[in-house]
C-alpha cells in the first residue's frame, strides 16, 4: 500500500488530505469524513480509519481529509457548508490521478452530514452513512443510493431518530446490535458491513 498526506488547495482553506492506494487492480475512490471537528474529530478518528480499512481491503483508494481548523488544514469550522465545498474540491483534485473512477462517499456522525451535501455535487456511486446525526442537522433526502449504519443503543442519535428519516425516505438501515455512537467493540462488525456493501 502507498500512502500519501497531501496538503490540498481548497476555496477558502487547504486541506491535509490522507490518500491511501492499495496498489492492487482498483475498484473505485472511496472519500471519508470524520465526526465533528469541534468534538475532536478527525482523520484519526476510529469509526473514520475503520471505514478506510474496509475500502482498502475491497479495493479502493481511500482519501480520509482533517476537516479544515483540524491537523494541518486551515481555516475555521464552518457548520458544513465549507466542509462540503473542500470535499469536493479534493474529489476534483484526486480524481484525475486515479482514471476517473467512481466515488463512493462515506460519512461518520457530522461526516455524514457533510456527504450527503456531497451527493448533490458530486457523481458518486452510493453514500454509505454511519452513525448519521439526523437529530441535529437539517438532512435533505438522499440524492443518491445510500445506506445507514446505527448502533441500536447510540447514545446520541436515538435509534428511533434515523429510523423515521429512513422510512420517510425509502433509505435502506443496517442496525448493530449493543453499539453505541462510536461503535466501541462493534468495529470489525461495522468494517464488515462497510465491505459487503463496497463489494460488486
Amino acid at each position: 500500500m502507498r500512502t500519501h498526506r497531501l496538503k490540498i488547495e481548497c476555496p477558502d482553506a487547504i486541506v491535509e488530505t490522507l490518500v491511501e492506494d492499495p496498489e492492487v487492480e482498483l475498484r473505485g475512490l472511496a472519500l471519508v469524513a470524520h465526526p465533528h471537528p469541534l468534538h475532536g474529530g478527525s482523520l484519526d478518528n476510529k469509526v473514520a480509519h475503520t471505514l478506510a480499512r474496509a475500502a482498502l481491503a475491497c479495493g479502493y483508494v481511500a482519501v480520509r481529509p482533517n476537516f479544515r481548523g483540524v491537523g494541518a488544514s486551515t481555516g475555521q469550522y464552518d457548520h458544513g457548508i465549507g466542509e462540503t465545498e473542500d470535499l469536493v474540491a479534493i474529489a476534483e483534485h484526486i480524481a484525475p490521478q486515479f482514471g476517473y473512477l467512481p466515488w463512493t462517499l462515506l460519512g461518520f456522525s457530522f461526516g455524514s452530514y457533510v456527504q450527503h451535501r456531497v451527493a448533490r455535487r458530486l457523481d458518486a456511486r452510493q453514500l454509505i452513512m454511519v452513525g448519521p446525526a439526523v437529530s441535529m442537522y437539517d438532512f435533505a433526502p438522499p440524492a443518491i443510493a445510500t445506506t445507514i449504519i446505527h448502533g441500536e443503543e447510540d447514545e446520541l442519535i436515538p435509534l428511533a431518530a434515523v429510523q423515521d428519516y429512513a422510512r420517510d425516505h425509502g433509505t435502506r438501515l443496517l442496525t448493530i446490535p449493543g453499539a453505541g455512537h462510536f461503535f466501541h467493540g462493534k468495529l470489525t462488525q461495522l468494517k464488515t458491513l462497510v465491505e459487503d456493501l463496497l463489494q460488486p
